[in-house]
């Protein structure tokens, strides 16, 4: 069932980035957790994970024909698909999700994690995602490229296996969609992230959005004068946020970026989504989230 959307609060403006090793992360996070109470950590590591939010967000966009107007676009974003979460629950949230009948659908990145490179299980459960019935689009994320990020013939080999089952990848790509155009970055740590390549493609009269995984990359040089929803995800909303507190660990520079919907006042408007999966399964008061977008004229 399609939920109100919830704007949460978001993390402290401190800029210095933070680097945490994985132990650092489940200490911190099951620290928070436990905040509460021993029964809360075990609804955070057996509950939450799995209970999926469909956020409704009205998405004015500059142009927008008068034939997309009403049309649904649905963000999947940081699936991981492998051993780190179920294969039964992404079938199951693929097929809920697929039963809203989205016009667009689009994937931010981080089909997979780095050291789990699951091309099987990619291949076996991508078929089941949701199609849109104008277009059906991808960007990669920071695990996509394999170790260090580095790996581009790891990013290659996905891109391919998505392509070949009908999803789209948009590496440093503009293409239009039914009259919608969508921009899709490389992702902000790969060796090929190049905002210029993409919003050089871009008209200031095209009706656009664009797919950026690590919202950090909204900050980076090259935009130039792109105005519009830039669609991301990467953070998980920190997966563990107490309430009425930031969460205590964001994998980005900017700490303004945590999850939900920014406005970056310059004409551009970011939306981060806390994605439908996990590298560690626990969440608290960030609960995996489908975007259903809602496309509007500005």
């Amino acid at each position: 069932m399609i939920q109100n959307h919830f704007k949460p609060v978001f993390a402290n403006l401190n800029q210095t980035p933070m680097k945490i090793t994985r132990r650092q992360f489940l200490q911190r996070a099951v620290a928070a957790a436990a905040i509460t109470s021993v029964p809360m950590a075990g609804y955070s590591i057996g509950i939450e994970p799995h209970w999926v939010e469909y956020p409704v967000i009205p998405m004015p966009v500059r142009n927008l024909p008068s034939n997309l107007v009403g049309k649904t676009l649905m963000q999947f974003s940081d699936i991981h698909i492998g051993r780190r979460v179920s294969s039964n629950f992404i079938l199951e949230s693929f097929a809920q999700a697929a039963a809203l009948e989205p016009d667009y659908v689009v994937y931010t990145g981080d089909f997979v994690s780095f050291d789990d490179k699951s091309y099987a299980d990619v291949a076996e459960l991508m078929p089941h995602a949701p199609r849109g019935k104008l277009g059906t689009v991808a960007s990669l994320g920071n695990h996509d490229y394999g170790h260090r990020w580095q790996e581009l013939e790891v990013a290659d080999k996905l891109a391919g296996i998505l392509e070949d089952r009908g999803i789209r990848v948009l590496l440093n790509e503009v293409e239009d969609f039914s009259g919608l155009v969508i921009g899709g970055m490389e992702d902000f740590w790969s060796p090929r992230f190049n905002p210029q390549l993409v919003t050089s493609k871009i008209s200031p009269q095209d009706p656009a959005i664009m797919l950026c995984h690590n919202p950090d990359g909204a900050d980076a040089d090259g935009w130039r004068d792109y105005q519009g929803w830039i669609l991301a995800g990467h953070t998980h909303g920190g997966q563990v946020k107490p309430p009425f507190l930031p969460a205590p660990v964001l994998p980005v520079r900017n700490y303004r970026y945590s999850a939900g919907e920014i406005d970056l006042e310059d004409g551009r408007q970011l939306y981060i989504n806390r994605g439908l999966g996990h590298l560690y399964r626990l969440r608290f008061n960030v609960r995996p989230e489908v975007t259903v977008f809602e496309l509007q004229q500005a």
